[in-house]
């Protein structure tokens, strides 16, 4: 599928599709014509990079992650390597400080509203 398509399917700017097509998240053949022509998987490797970005990956982490899932279901395949797994543990613990501290945030943020609703 050309980009448009893939841009389409996806809700993903073209822009960010040659981005992570830049930084080797996502392949392309090319038409002779020089057109980017995507397999049908590009569409779940897509949400997959979507995915993950929203999680707060870096670019780079998601190269490394990538190829230990599977395109059709997001699980895991058999190449995950013992480093890999530390590096998501500790991207899973960033995740988590993050989590913990907009729980903080929305405590503080209630107890305002609270007392301003009291007075």
């Amino acid at each position: 599928m050309r980009i448009g398509e893939l841009a389409k399917r996806t809700a993903v700017s073209e822009r960010s599709l040659r981005y992570y097509e830049e930084q080797d998240l996502l392949y392309a053949d090319r038409t002779p014509g020089g057109h980017r022509d995507y397999p049908e998987s590009a569409v779940d490797r897509v949400v997959h990079i979507q995915e993950l970005f929203a999680a707060g990956l870096c670019s780079a982490k998601i190269v490394q992650l990538l190829p230990c899932m599977r395109d059709g279901d997001g699980g895991p395949s058999a190449s995950a390597t013992p480093w890999l797994i530390s590096e998501l543990a500790e991207e899973r613990a960033r995740i988590d400080r993050q989590v913990d501290d907009l729980l903080r945030a929305r405590q503080v943020l209630d107890e305002v509203i609270s007392a301003a609703k009291g007075s």
